[in-house]
C-alpha cells in the first residue's frame, strides 16, 4: 500500500511544480524515522552536530561540498544534510521515504532558519521517474541507506545517475561477512545471520522488539565488564562515531530491514563501469558499513 505525497520539482531553488505520487514502501520495511525522531528529541546535542561535521569534513572534504549542490538520500535525522549546510552548500535536497525522518529533517531545517536552498523531499530513490525529476548535483551522499531499500543494486544505480560530471558520490553500505566471528565491536556472525535476524524483527509485536531492545543493551554492557572495558566510556565514546548515539544505532542494528550487503571488490566494480573512480575508503573485515568516496570521471 503506498503512501501518499507531494513532492516540488525545483529550479535555482524556486519552485515551479507541485505533484501527488505514491511512495511504495519495501515490505516489513522498518521504521528508522521513530528512531531518528527519538535520537532528535532526546540525545542530539550541538557536540554531536560537531562530530558529524567533522566525520563529512574529514572524509568527503571541505572543498567538495562548499559552493556546490548536493543530496542527501536517505536523510534521516537530517544531521548530515546540516552538515552540508554548515560546509557551505549552496544548494541542498534531502530525500527519505519515511515521514517521520522527514519530519525530523525540517525540525533541524527550522534551527537554522529554513534556507530557501534547501529543500525537503518524500520520497524513494527506488522510483525512476521520481529520480528522473531530480536534476543533477555535484556532491551526493547516502550513508547506510541504500542497503535498506530492498533494491540495493538498482538503488545504487539511481543514485549514481544523480551526479555531474566530475562530481563526488559518498555512500556506505554494509560489509559482505560470510565467517561466523565475534568481531571487536562484539557484532558476531555473517551477514545471512543477520538477515535472517532483522526480518524476523521486524515481523514482531512492537512490545517485543522494545523487550530485545533493551536485552542487547543489556548484553552489550556484560560484553564491555566481561572484556574489561568501562561500559559507561565505551557509550559516551559511541559519539566519535559520526556523531550517533549508541541507543539508537542498536535499535537501528536490531531492526534495520530490508537488509542487504556487498564487498568493496563488488562495489568498487559496479561504480567503476559507471565512470567513477575511487577516491576515498574505510573498510571493515566484519558487519560494519564500509564507507566509499567517489568521483565521477565524465
Amino acid at each position: 500500500m503506498g503512501v501518499v505525497y507531494t513532492y516540488v520539482k525545483e529550479m535555482n531553488t524556486q519552485i515551479t511544480e507541485n505533484q501527488e505520487m505514491t511512495v511504495n514502501k519495501p515490505e516489513k520495511f522498518f521504521h528508522f524515522g521513530e528512531n531518528w525522531s527519538s535520537y532528535v528529541e532526546s540525545y542530539l546535542t550541538e557536540e554531536l552536530m560537531n562530530e558529524a561535521i567533522a566525520s563529512v569534513r574529514n572524509f568527503c572534504g571541505e572543498a567538495n561540498i562548499k559552493d556546490k549542490t548536493f543530496i542527501d538520500i536517505g536523510c534521516g535525522s537530517g544531521l548530515f544534510s546540516l552538515a552540508a549546510y554548515k560546509l557551505g552548500a549552496r544548494k541542498i535536497i534531502s530525500l527519505d521515504i519515511d515521514e517521520n525522518s522527514v519530519a525530523c529533517c525540517k525540525r533541524l531545517k527550522a534551527t537554522v532558519g529554513d534556507p530557501e536552498f534547501w529543500q525537503i523531499i518524500h520520497g524513494s530513490i527506488t522510483d525512476d521517474k521520481f529520480v528522473n525529476s531530480l536534476g543533477k548535483f555535484d556532491f551526493m551522499y547516502s550513508w547506510g541507506v541504500l542497503h535498506h531499500t530492498g533494491e540495493m543494486w538498482h538503488a545504487i544505480d539511481n543514485a549514481l545517475k544523480l551526479v555531474n560530471p566530475g562530481g563526488y558520490a559518498c555512500i556506505a553500505i554494509y560489509n559482505k561477512s560470510d565467517g561466523f566471528n565475534i568481531y571487536p565491536d562484539f557484532r558476531f556472525g555473517n551477514s545471512y545471520l543477520w538477515l535472517v535476524e532483522k526480518k524476523i524483527y521486524c515481523s514482531l509485536p512492537r512490545f517485543v522488539q522494545v523487550l530485545l531492545n533493551y536485552f542487547a543493551m543489556t548484553m552489550m554492557i556484560i560484553f564491555y565488564l566481561l572484556t574489561f572495558n568501562n561500559p559507561m566510556s565505551k557509550i559516551r565514546a559511541h559519539k566519535s562515531f559520526r556523531g550517533m548515539n549508541w541507543k539508537t544505532d542498536i535499535i537501528d542494528w536490531l531492526g534495520g530491514y530490508p537488509y542487504e550487503y556487498a564487498s568493496v571488490a563488488e562495489i568498487f566494480k559496479f561504480a567503476k563501469e559507471r565512470n567513477f573512480s575511487l577516491e576515498n575508503l574505510i573498510s571493515h573485515n566484519g558487519l560494519l558499513n564500509n564507507e566509499y568516496l567517489f568521483k565521477k570521471t565524465y
